[in-house]
């Protein structure tokens, strides 16, 4: 019987410390940091053996999301152009906008939850954020989900 994969988002302070360094392995090796799997798993501080039981199963959150329909949450201000802010960036970004939501704002805030396909994103996922965490207007932002 074959077990249906379930990917998880944990944050990485909860994790013993292989699978951080695994990450990290990996980071070394595909920035040229490290030539080697040896070189990358001595400057981590792990066994081969080690990277090499866990490295088809540990990824940073943005590595898996690449190809993926993503849904973000934000709490913006009810502004005009505010919206478009959010929505230009993310086409600037090479996000292809698959649904909206805006819900009727409240308090002078509105929820809208955006769900977009990464496939010709520009950027990785944490630049992504930290572009839209500085628009004017846009109070959260919070990764909602993955179609994986």
């Amino acid at each position: 019987m074959d077990k249906k994969k379930e990917y998880l988002i944990i944050d990485s302070s909860a994790l013993p410390d292989v699978y951080i360094k695994v990450v990290e392995v990996k980071k070394m090796l595909a920035t040229g940091e490290a030539k080697t799997i040896l070189d990358a798993v001595d400057k981590a501080g792990i066994s081969r053996s080690a990277f090499y039981k866990y490295k088809d199963f540990v990824f940073p959150f943005s590595e898996r999301t690449k190809d993926r329909v993503l849904t973000f949450s934000f709490m913006i201000n009810d502004k005009v152009g505010t919206l478009s802010l959010l929505l230009s960036c993310l086409a600037e970004s090479g996000c292809n906008i698959v649904t909206i939501n805006q819900n009727i704002p409240s308090n002078g805030m509105s929820l809208v939850t955006i769900s977009f396909e990464t496939a010709e994103m520009q950027c990785g996922l944490d630049a992504l954020v930290a572009r839209l965490e500085t628009i004017k207007g846009v109070k959260s932002v919070t990764v909602a989900g993955t179609e994986i």
